[in-house]
């Protein structure tokens, strides 16, 4: 129901970062838990962080954490993801999710997914 559409992504070198951004339109943007998630060619989608519909709950793989902070700013409608210390094989599309339900966010079953963003880290 909640269309989102990533920004942000391109290309960086090893050990630097990027702040990828999700714009969601509607006015319930507040009900729906977000996160991210990340496919790269040939392998599964990767989950990568989610964040409560208010944002005081936040989890993260254990592959990012330390390296990557996902939040939100409700008055504007959109949910960021800042990554520190990239390596090239982080490279991948990363996908913007919405769900009403949190674990739905974790488990990558949710019902909107963006169109994604291409990150490419380079050595």
């Amino acid at each position: 129901q909640v269309q989102l559409v990533e920004s942000g992504g391109g290309l960086v070198q090893a050990g630097g970062s990027l702040r990828l951004s999700c714009a969601a339109s509607g006015r319930t943007f507040s009900s729906y838990a977000m996160g991210w998630f990340r496919q790269a060619p040939g392998k599964e989608r990767e989950f990568l962080a989610a964040i409560s519909n208010r944002g005081f709950r936040t989890y993260y793989a254990d592959s990012v954490k330390g390296r990557f902070t996902i939040s939100r700013d409700n008055a504007k409608n959109t949910v960021n993801l800042q990554m520190n210390s990239l390596k090239p094989k982080n490279t991948a599309v990363y996908y913007c999710i919405a769900d009403q339900a949190l674990k739905s966010i974790v488990t990558g079953t949710v019902t909107c997914w963006g169109q994604g963003t291409q990150v490419t880290v380079s050595s």
